[in-house]
């Protein structure tokens, strides 16, 4: 990878979190170790000297804050986690939203629960902030009106869409296009060792598969209203799908040749977003999708458009 695609940037929400993330003097030992290099948790936990579960817990720390990857290996019995790193520089952008330069940016924010097509299978459901919205495991419960208060929709394979307004000023072209959610894998009740392929699709086209590393429920989301019980889903984590003129990222590290001029964006009226898990996955291991009252982000799905100056 050259330079460009090594820089990962943080934006303003997130810079509280990562920072904590590295105050550690671990975790940074950690990341430094795994610059260049892939290593499984037993590997890393001897190198440095420390108990494999200290290992595990402050590898997970830092994927949830975007610094590391992990990806399931096989090994000679079973499986492995394998981490690497996913930068060289971290870029802190503390610019507000209000000093951004919005001539140039389109923002939408699409509520989870606002999907305009869906292809799902069980184990499925949906939760509202208050309660079950329809019913667990059915998936007529995903054409039901209320679904527009929907916090968070899980289901194990298929797919559901969202249809974006453009909303450009006359006259003006889009450059790139950014995606962000907040996503994990989905488990009966929740298993944070349950990786799952999420493939986010942008008009049709595939940008890039994320490998989940498993449903989170260890401890309550942020968010995550208190009538929902810990043990059961609580929070994911925070992915930005990236789309230039040239190729296409996740999280800032390059993970497809697609680019704007295949997803069409500027010739079609409007722009779609898929997520799902393909049933032939490597890791069918379902996904959640949570709003911006559920799980520890503040965030709906989000569609960034950059546009031409």
């Amino acid at each position: 990878m050259d330079s460009a695609e090594r820089v990962l940037i943080i934006p303003v929400n997130q810079v509280t979190q990562v920072a904590a993330v590295l105050s550690s003097e671990l975790r940074k030992n950690i990341v430094t170790l795994l610059y260049g290099r892939k290593l499984n948790i037993n590997e890393i936990a001897q190198e440095l000297r420390i108990p494999q579960s200290t290992c595990a817990t402050n590898v997970q720390m830092l994927e949830r804050a975007g610094l590391i990857k992990t990806v399931q290996m096989p090994a000679g019995r079973g499986a492995q986690k394998v981490c690497t790193s996913t930068c060289q520089e971290v870029v802190l952008s503390l610019m507000p939203e209000d000093h951004q330069d919005k001539d140039n940016v389109v923002h939408t924010n699409m509520p989870v629960g606002l999907y305009t097509d869906c292809q799902i299978t069980t184990p499925c459901g949906l939760l509202s902030n208050t309660g079950v919205i329809g019913y667990f495991d059915n998936p007529e419960s995903f054409l039901d009106p209320h679904r527009a208060t929907a916090q968070l929709i899980w289901f194990s394979s298929g797919y559901v869409e969202y249809r974006f307004p453009r909303n450009l000023p006359a006259g003006r072209t889009i450059k790139a296009v950014w995606v962000t959610a907040e996503l994990c894998s989905e488990f009966p009740g929740c298993n944070s060792n349950w990786p799952s392929d999420i493939t986010m699709w942008i008009n049709d086209v595939e940008v890039g598969t994320w490998t989940s590393p498993g449903d989170m429920g260890d401890k309550r989301g942020m968010l995550t209203p208190d009538w929902w019980r810990v043990g059961d889903t609580q929070y994911g984590f925070l992915k930005t799908w990236k789309v230039t003129d040239e190729c296409s990222f996740i999280d800032g590290v390059k993970c497809s040749e697609m680019s704007t001029k295949e997803l069409q964006v500027n010739e079609l009226s409007h722009i779609t977003v898929r997520i799902g898990v393909k049933s032939d996955a490597e890791n069918c291991g379902g996904v959640n999708i949570f709003g911006n009252n559920f799980g520890n982000y503040e965030k709906d799905i989000e569609l960034r458009l950059e546009l031409e100056k």
